[in-house]
């Protein structure tokens, strides 16, 4: 039999662990790669996205490929808010444009809830949009990961 997948860290989450999950959450995300961040959700994950519910692996890639074909140029800021055992709440926004080139800042909160394998199995956000100017945006690094030195959310003053 083969040993279970492990995505450390594994709770109960210390703050610097579940500082640690965040950043790594934050950088998958980035990469907009669907395969990369289904990867770290259990098989049956269960979430609650705006007005989406998607379960397990294969519907939360899915719905991955959905968002970043729609939000393109896509840069994310997660920041811990709290954290208790398994548990993990995260405050983020990102910027994104449509596809006639109106840009986006997203502001939202996340509950997380992991296994002792430290694979995802909960994920409940609640995101808001609010239109932006391209020149009010602050979110300007290369896509990919956001550099070490870029500023976060509370120090944006968001």
């Amino acid at each position: 039999m083969a040993a279970p997948e492990t995505r450390p860290p594994v709770p109960p989450f210390t703050e610097d662990s579940a500082r640690q999950k965040v950043r790594m959450a934050e950088d998958a995300w980035n990469s907009r790669d669907p395969d990369r961040v289904a990867g770290v959700y259990t098989e049956d994950t269960v979430w609650r996205n705006r007005a989406e519910f998607p379960v397990g692996r294969e519907q939360v890639r899915q719905f991955l490929q959905r968002k970043w074909a729609r939000e393109l140029d896509y840069r994310l800021i997660k920041e811990l808010w709290a954290f208790d055992g398994p548990r993990i709440a995260v405050r983020f926004a990102y910027e994104w444009h449509d596809d006639s080139g109106h840009w986006f800042r997203s502001y939202g909160n996340e509950n997380w809830q992991f296994n002792a394998q430290g694979l995802m199995e909960r994920r409940y956000a609640s995101i808001n949009d609010l239109p932006i100017r391209a020149e009010d945006r602050l979110f300007h690094w290369p896509l990919g990961r956001r550099p070490d030195d870029h500023a976060g959310l509370s120090d944006l003053g968001l």
